[in-house]
């Protein structure tokens, strides 16, 4: 087991970009790929279009919370090992206190992991949720308070996934916190800097 250090041994997005030149973008686990997007996707469509498939509220609900269910133990269990080859849990000591672990794939093996894969990966954990952000927010302004539960599971699912993978590629949460107040302290810098002086 490796704690992952700041030097990101799984790549994020486009940060491995010789390895996008030389062609190594080929998707290694397809059916991965697939089960990381299938489940998330036909949660959402299902959302969408459960009037069209069903006029039963207890039967779309169902399926909706089954298909996140299945989606947050396939990406916290299977294609978060092998896509990015980074891992989360909890675990409850004998003092009844909660400890999180991350662990990341070693260095010996980061051939393994494809910038296709990863790519595939941290888009589909990072959009996702934003959608059932904004069902929570659209249920809430049209008083369709009975599929609030629903959207709120939604978004405690993915959001639990995308924060424990998120920590897992970043490190810890003091680390976390110095990169968002780094990132924005750059901006806040750049705007300060780039504006012209006025009379």
């Amino acid at each position: 087991m490796s704690r992952q250090d700041s030097l990101g041994e799984v790549p994020l997005f486009h940060e491995d970009e010789n390895a996008f030149r030389e062609k190594k973008s080929n998707i290694k686990h397809p059916l991965a790929c697939f089960f990381h997007l299938f489940f998330r996707t036909s949660a959402i469509l299902i959302y969408l279009f459960c009037e069209f498939l069903s006029r039963s509220f207890i039967a779309n609900m169902v399926t909706i919370i089954l298909l996140l269910s299945c989606d947050f133990w396939t990406v916290k269990n299977v294609t978060g090992r092998l896509l990015v080859g980074l891992r989360w849990w909890n675990q409850v000591d004998e003092d009844g206190h909660s400890h999180w672990m991350f662990e990341s794939r070693s260095g010996t093996s980061k051939n393994v992991v494809s910038n296709s894969d990863s790519r595939i990966f941290w888009i589909g954990l990072i959009v996702c949720p934003l959608f059932w952000a904004f069902f929570v927010f659209s249920s809430l302004f049209s008083f369709n308070i009975k599929w609030l539960a629903v959207v709120i599971m939604g978004v405690v699912l993915q959001w639990a996934n995308l924060y424990g993978y998120v920590r897992c590629k970043v490190g810890g949460a003091t680390k976390l916190k110095n990169m968002a107040t780094n990132y924005f302290g750059l901006k806040l810098f750049k705007k300060v800097v780039d504006q012209p002086e006025g009379p």
